[in-house]
């Protein structure tokens, strides 16, 4: 399989985000690619680095105003007298005020109200190489698409920063551009209906929001129960779709201490959802952070059930670009793609 990836993706090297109150050292951090790169390399899956695409793709899925504030901000944000080293929102807009009969906002002229309009926590600093870094992790993912589209059975979009949690306008959870969406985007034009899955421990609720009125695209989660756990408000059972998107959104939350039969069950019933859709393709938004032994998890999922899900993916015989996500122990990023990477070969 080829395993698209720059080495520029490192140059987003985040110092700061805030956890329960406090500034810390965010596990997001370039050494993630580094390790998932080589560890794949290893079992002699062909690297390759991404064309210098146009960003088209992108501007489909994402406001090009947004777009446009991720590759500016930093530079605006230096020109403050008192700038800090990183793009942090101190002020948030009230997204929901039109629907409350107040006037919707409009986006402010100055970069510090423009970065509380289009960055919704402090999980997504911007520092200097942060645009340059998002740049070719979306030209990863148009990569890959690009491939399958063009005959290729799947590709491995290696993507840093990740991207599940990013709205059409809005960076969240470390996520700026929505790699995965992009990616359906693009095969959808090609093959038609489209499924993403995500099995990520956290909700994909970027993903989900952007294709929720869509029925070409069906998007299937399965990921840690909110009500207590990051998004927290997004990625509900009831969530199915709405308009000509209705039926076209499953999510299956697994409560706290759910182990590998829960996991393994939850993404059968997510594959075989998608067939009933009618969907010819197939992006995996590929988290590895539902393992017992990564800092954020909740889960008990063991190595053993990413190979599985490997099997059940790859048994779907979709043209697949598969996508990465979150995964943020070292440990675990350099053994459980390998397996889910050989699960889904062995059948795909």
């Amino acid at each position: 399989m080829k395993v698209i990836s720059s080495p520029v993706q490192t140059r987003h090297d985040p110092q700061q985000i805030m956890l329960r109150g406090r500034m810390i050292k965010p596990v997001e951090q370039p050494e993630r690619l580094r390790i998932l790169a080589q560890s794949l390399a290893e079992d002699g899956h062909e690297a390759i680095e991404p064309g210098a695409h146009a960003l088209d793709p992108v501007r489909r899925v994402h406001d090009p105003l947004y777009v446009d504030f991720l590759s500016e901000a930093y530079a605006e944000w230096q020109k403050l007298s008192d700038a800090s080293v990183e793009v942090l929102p101190n002020t948030h807009h009230y997204r929901r005020a039109s629907q409350a009969g107040q006037p919707p906002g409009r986006v402010p002229q100055s970069i510090t109200g423009k970065a509380g309009w289009y960055v919704s926590d402090l999980n997504c600093a911007i520092g200097e190489g942060t645009w340059e870094a998002i740049e070719a992790s979306a030209r990863s993912a148009i990569h890959a698409a690009q491939l399958v589209t063009a005959g290729e059975r799947s590709a491995f979009a290696a993507c840093r920063p990740p991207g599940h949690h990013a709205y059409r306008d809005q960076a969240a959870g470390f996520c700026y551009i929505n790699n995965a969406a992009v990616v359906a985007d693009m095969l959808a034009s090609s093959f038609g209906r489209v499924a993403v899955i995500d099995f990520d421990t956290h909700h994909g609720d970027g993903t989900q929001s952007i294709f929720y009125g869509r029925d070409d695209v069906f998007v299937g989660n399965v990921h840690t129960d909110p009500v207590n756990y990051y998004p927290f408000f997004i990625g509900y059972a009831d969530e199915r779709g709405s308009g000509k998107g209705e039926g076209y959104n499953l999510n299956l939350p697994l409560q706290p201490g759910a182990g590998d039969s829960k996991f393994v069950a939850a993404c059968t019933l997510l594959s075989e959802a998608a067939a009933r859709a009618g969907c010819q393709a197939l992006v995996l938004s590929a988290g590895w952070d539902a393992h017992r032994d990564d800092p954020l998890s909740l889960l008990r999922v063991s190595g053993d059930a990413y190979h599985r899900i490997g099997e059940i993916f790859g048994a779907m015989r979709l043209p697949t670009v598969i996508v990465q996500e979150g995964g943020y122990s070292l440990d675990v990023i350099a053994k459980a793609p390998r397996r889910f990477v050989a699960g889904f070969s062995a059948r795909h």
